[in-house]
């Protein structure tokens, strides 16, 4: 597919994820890294690298690493090795990060995902296991600044794409898959506002066939609505300056979500800037293959291959069965109602558009959601059964959202009962409404056996009226167009 142009140019985006693995302990050190203790209460010997001290590799951070290349179809190097890198930094105490260069542990593998409903693949560089920094903290009241080691050393997977991504709609859709991918494999809690998945997006634009432009890259971003929205501007920007005659600068950027725009913090370092050397400290990391299978052997189903069973045993579409694996949770209540019910599409729709539509009105995630798998399973089956209408169905949902059953599991009979939503399914008394509606509308009926469809639809709309909307419209069809046969 083409890519989509802006102003003539077309946008080129690469990005680089920072995952804070679901460790107990730092990745060189048994150093706590859990959120918000007091400041450098978690900062051992190690993290500062004082004279005597040695990093020690975390078994479990290596784990995590085997998990994600399993779920992304990478390769997983047997034999990796880390390094240094140099720079000097007031919340870095070693003046060097401990991080892979040459030799990542992950390599290769792609992320697919849907754009609307079009299919998309990024292809990924690499996975490399790393050390975080600390956190310089402003105090602007009091004019001071202040350093928290509590972070240094927490154990990072920076996740690096090819630049393959053409819009910010591409590029968000390309983070939430990562995003569901990371926390579907329990390596990552997703906590973008404690900065658990930070993401840097590499940004260029050029003419289409030219040579890569210059790329700015937008540091944390921490939430898909500032990521969105810091990729428009800096396209934008990038694209007047160069209308402007004027040259783009390589550089680091911060985005400020209180003005919507960019901000260059620095020039951008190159590797060479880094003088990487292999760290004397740490002998290469070696990973078995007997241990990257027994991590494979206890792998949950991923996503890919959850979507792929729902095509096949439920016969989904493969853009309903994507959108159900947004979660585990997702796709579990979509299977208890599917399975309850017996009608996996209607569940489907019922689940991506009703029940999709009220989680994100209210901020919610499924597992919050006020209608159970059990009782909307009810409902999807009194649809099927003819004893309600999709309209009635609206009806009866929206009483359950409200709360107006509790978990009753016979609640939705009640409803229907009670709010009177019941369908006319006697024949007998349809075929009377009918009779009534032909004798009543004559203009109509000629019209209709002259070839005029809408009269037809005119004659249905009069009897659902007649029948205060409980008439079956099917049965409604089926019988009208029988008393209607020349």
């Amino acid at each position: 597919m083409t890519a989509k142009l802006i102003h003539g140019y077309e946008v080129v985006i690469g990005f680089e994820t920072h995952t804070q693995l679901a460790t107990q302990s730092k990745i060189f050190s048994r150093a706590a890294t859990a959120f918000g203790a007091e400041p450098n209460t978690q900062a051992c010997a190690v993290d500062m690298a004082l004279p005597g001290t040695l990093p020690v590799m975390n078994r479990k951070a290596v784990e995590c690493a085997i998990k994600l290349g399993l779920a992304l179809g990478s390769h997983i190097a047997p034999r990796s090795i880390f390094a240094r890198k140099n720079y000097f930094y007031p919340d870095l105490p070693k003046g060097y990060q401990i991080s892979q260069f040459e030799i990542p542990v992950v390599q290769g593998g792609e992320v697919s995902f849907f754009l609307g409903e079009e299919k998309k693949t990024v292809r990924l560089v690499r996975a490399h296991l790393e050390e975080d920094a600390g956190k310089s903290l402003h105090e602007d009241f009091i004019g001071q600044s202040g350093i928290d080691l509590n972070r240094a050393g927490t154990p990072l997977l920076e996740i690096v794409t090819e630049p393959d991504m053409r819009s910010s709609e591409e590029a968000v859709a390309y983070a939430r898959e990562l995003h569901k991918i990371v926390t579907w494999i329990g390596i990552c809690d997703g906590n973008m506002q404690e900065g658990s998945f930070r993401c840097d997006a590499n940004v260029s634009v050029r003419k289409p066939g030219g040579p890569l432009g210059t790329r700015r890259e937008i540091k944390n971003l921490n939430s898909f609505k500032n990521m969105q929205q810091a990729i428009d501007y800096e396209i934008r920007w990038q694209i007047e300056e160069l209308e402007d005659g004027r040259q783009i600068q390589q550089a680091t950027v911060l985005f400020n979500p209180d003005t919507g725009e960019t901000r260059a913090m620095r020039t951008k370092e190159d590797a060479a800037d880094y003088r990487y050397f292999p760290d004397p400290d740490l002998p290469p990391l070696v990973v078995a293959e007997s241990w990257v299978e027994q991590v494979r052997g206890a792998m949950p189903e991923l996503p890919r291959q959850r979507a792929a069973r729902f095509v096949a045993d439920y016969g989904l579409p493969e853009y309903d069965a994507t959108t159900l694996t947004q979660s585990q949770d997702m796709a579990s209540y979509f299977e208890a109602v599917a399975q309850a019910c017996n009608q996996p599409k209607l569940a489907s729709n019922w689940i991506m558009g009703e029940i999709s539509r009220r989680l994100n009105t209210e901020e919610i995630g499924i597992d919050q959601a006020k209608v159970g798998s059990a009782q909307l399973a009810q409902l999807i089956g009194r649809i099927s059964d003819g004893t309600i209408s999709n309209n009635a169905a609206r009806q009866v949902f929206e009483a359950l959202w409200a709360g107006e059953a509790g978990d009753d599991l016979t609640s939705v009979d009640a409803l229907i009962e009670a709010k009177g939503l019941k369908q006319m399914n006697d024949s007998g008394a349809l075929e009377a409404i009918i009779d009534e509606v032909i004798a009543a509308n004559p203009g109509n009926v000629e019209q209709y056996r002259a070839g005029k469809d809408k009269a037809f639809n005119a004659l249905v709309g009069q009897v659902m009226k007649a029948s205060k909307g409980k008439a079956n419209p099917g049965q409604v069809n089926e019988l009208l167009k029988l008393k209607l046969a020349p």
